[in-house]
């Protein structure tokens, strides 16, 4: 008789768990929530999360409104993130062109990369006009966007939305927004992040898209090559 197989050991650990279930439910929550609404969804007691919930505070995870007593992320997450050498060489390498582009053609750009499904914001430079589209910093857009499609390689390079390593394609959110979306490539030729100009075509705007595009790509060439260490 063959010998029963072993248990699995069990290396959860339960207070890791709650605090967990409790910072991915207020992530995605558009305002603050009571100790009653966190523990309803993540499906706990108040006095089972009441701890973690005091430790998460303390150690500047979350906030809480002293006048209300509600919780909210705070931005502690997004700057552990963005400790990580890779993610911040990135962006120190691109601030300087990115700033650059948004001074010549008066529209703002922004740095993005994949995070999981997903396309995130992690820098941007802001438009010197007076008016603008601007995108937040951590925000997170689909793959099926213009960014997304080049990150990952499903739009090709130059399909015919767009020229070389840029793709333009009208913004699915905006409607006066042209998306004009370049590749930066690391050494192996690998998009490694995407450079995004929401390009505002109207009269105000000083200067046409084809400017805005052919300034892109160059500026997406400065920037990957300066990540290959060119």
């Amino acid at each position: 008789m063959a010998p029963s197989p072993s248990p699995q050991p069990d290396y959860s650990v339960p207070a890791l768990d709650k605090a967990l279930d409790i910072l991915e439910y207020l992530a995605g929550e558009p305002g603050e929530r009571s100790q009653t609404e966190i523990a309803d969804a993540v499906g706990r007691s108040v006095s089972q999360i009441f701890r973690v919930l005091t430790t998460l505070e303390r150690r500047g995870y979350l906030y809480r409104d002293r006048a209300s007593g509600l919780y909210g992320v705070s931005l502690a997450l997004f700057d552990l993130a963005h400790r990580q050498p890779p993610l911040r060489g990135l962006i120190r390498l691109a601030m300087g062109p990115m700033r650059d582009l948004a001074d010549a053609v008066s529209q703002s750009c922004n740095l993005g990369v994949r995070d999981g499904d997903a396309v995130r914001v992690i820098a941007q430079a802001e438009s010197p006009a007076n008016f603008g589209y601007a995108v937040r910093v951590g925000a997170l857009f689909p793959l099926d966007t213009a960014a997304g499609l080049v990150l990952t390689g499903a739009g090709g390079r130059g399909d015919g939305d767009g020229e070389g390593d840029v793709m333009t394609r009208p913004d699915p959110v905006q409607d006066a927004v042209t998306d004009v979306v370049a590749a930066i490539r690391d050494a192996t030729g690998a998009t490694v992040a995407t450079l995004t100009v929401p390009y505002i075509g109207t009269s105000y705007s000083a200067h046409p898209l084809a400017v805005v595009v052919a300034a892109a790509r160059e500026t997406a060439a400065v920037i990957s090559g300066r990540v290959q260490g060119r």
